[in-house]
């Protein structure tokens, strides 16, 4: 049997759902007229987890994995730090910090100038956060600036 892209890629799929339904076993359910906090994680857990065992049945079709060409991992492995230090420094720096330096930094990484990433980091950021805690009255976490 050949492995595939799709076999790689159900199987993650699956791991992950499982996963997320281990880490949210002690979340209520509730009921559909009023959902607990556990409801939509594991409904989405179990949707991934039937998504990659469709994955996987229909593998035939899919590209050999090891025929996938690597030469793509130069520019995510970068991404995949950025997007991981911000999760990490969320709760710390606070959303408005933490998703403007990100922002800031995957926009570097596309070859864009400094000022010009800066402006975007800071404004869609801003943006953001004004939306969520002004309009839509969502709690962000502040950090130590206090935003």
């Amino acid at each position: 049997m050949i492995l595939r892209t799709d076999h790689v890629i159900g199987a993650a799929a699956m791991a992950v759902g499982v996963l997320v339904l281990a880490l949210s076993g002690e979340l209520p359910i509730g009921s559909l007229s009023f959902p607990g906090a556990g409801l939509w994680p594991k409904l989405l857990a179990l949707l991934m987890i039937a998504g990659g065992m469709a994955l996987i049945a229909g593998a035939r079709e899919g590209e050999a994995f090891s025929a996938i060409p690597w030469s793509d991992l130069r520019h995510a492995v970068p991404v995949l730090a950025i997007a991981a230090a911000a999760v990490a420094l969320y709760t710390t720096l606070g959303f408005l910090v933490s998703i403007a330096l990100m922002l800031f930094g995957l926009t570097l990484l596309k070859g864009r100038l400094l000022p010009h990433a800066a402006l975007y980091g800071v404004g869609l950021s801003t943006a953001t956060y004004v939306l969520f805690t002004m309009v839509l009255k969502v709690p962000l976490p502040h950090g130590l600036l206090g935003f």
